[in-house]
C-alpha cells in the first residue's frame, strides 16, 4: 500500500512535466536563447560554434568560461556570428559570459563564493543572466549555492531570462522560489522537464536536468531542445521565446 501511495504521489508531481503547457498571448519579437557549460573550459569550441550555426541563437550564455576557452571560441568564429559579448571569464569553474547578435549593456555581475553570474541588457526591456551558482557537491558549499540562487533577480518589472547551469532541479526550493516569483521553465512549458542535461559523460551517476532556461511568465516558449557538446559534462539547452 505504501508503495502504491508513493507511486501515485510521484506520478502526480512528475507527469505534468511531460505535458506541454499553454502560452501567454505574446506577439512581440522572437528571441532564441542557447546556453552551454564548458566544463572548466574544456568544451569543444568548434562544436559550440557549429551548434550556434545550427540553432541560430540571438543570445548565448556560457558557464565555466575561462580566458583560454574564450580565446578558442573567438578563433573558432563565434564573434563573427555573435559580435557582442560580456566576458566574465575566470581561470576555473566560476567564469561565465554572454554573447549576442545585438548590442549588450552589462548589468552588475552577481558574484558569490567566487562564482560569476554575468548579466546584460538587450535593448531597454530585456535582461539576460548567465546562471551558475556554486555546486552543492559538499555540505560546506550549500550556503554558497543557496545564496547564489537567491541573488538571482526575481521576476516582475522588466522582462528577464535566466539561462544556464542552475546546479539544481525543479524540485529544489531556491528554484521553486524563482518560479513562484513569476518565471516559467522552458523545458517544463514544452513537456520536456524530465529530459536530463547532466552528466553527459560519466557512467554510474543518475542523470538530472540542471541546465535550464527560465523566462518571465509573460514570455511565450515556442520551442525547447537539448543538445550535446564534446568535452563537456553538461548538455547545451536551447529555447525559442517570443516577447509580449
Amino acid at each position: 500500500m505504501t508503495a502504491l501511495v508513493t507511486t501515485a504521489a510521484f506520478t502526480t508531481v512528475l507527469l505534468p512535466r511531460t505535458v506541454p503547457d499553454g502560452n501567454p498571448p505574446a506577439r512581440g519579437e522572437r528571441l532564441r536563447v542557447l546556453s552551454t557549460n564548458l566544463s572548466m573550459g574544456e568544451g569543444d569550441a568548434a562544436s559550440v560554434v557549429e551548434l550556434v550555426r545550427a540553432v541560430r541563437p540571438d543570445v548565448l550564455t556560457v558557464q565555466e568560461l575561462t580566458p583560454r576557452s574564450a580565446e578558442r571560441l573567438d578563433r573558432a568564429g563565434l564573434r563573427t556570428l555573435m559580435p557582442y559579448a560580456v566576458d566574465r571569464s575566470s581561470l576555473d569553474t566560476p567564469g561565465s559570459g554572454i554573447y549576442a547578435r545585438f548590442p549588450l549593456t552589462e548589468s552588475p555581475m552577481i558574484e558569490i563564493g567566487g562564482f560569476r553570474q554575468a548579466r546584460a541588457m538587450i535593448g531597454r526591456r530585456l535582461e539576460i543572466v548567465s546562471v551558475h551558482p556554486c555546486s552543492p557537491s559538499d555540505v560546506r558549499d550549500t550556503p554558497c549555492w543557496k545564496d547564489g540562487l537567491k541573488a538571482l533577480p526575481r521576476a516582475g518589472g522588466g522582462l528577464r531570462v535566466l539561462a544556464g547551469d542552475f546546479n539544481a532541479t525543479l524540485d529544489h526550493r531556491p528554484v521553486r522560489e524563482l518560479l513562484d516569483s513569476g518565471y516559467r521553465d522552458a523545458a517544463d512549458v514544452r513537456g520536456m522537464a524530465l529530459v536530463p542535461t547532466w552528466p553527459q559523460r560519466y557512467w554510474g551517476v543518475p542523470k538530472v536536468a540542471l541546465d535550464r532556461v527560465l523566462a518571465d511568465r509573460r514570455i511565450a516558449v515556442e520551442d525547447f531542445s537539448v543538445h550535446s557538446l564534446p568535452g563537456s559534462d553538461h548538455q547545451p539547452v536551447f529555447a525559442a521565446l517570443r516577447l509580449p
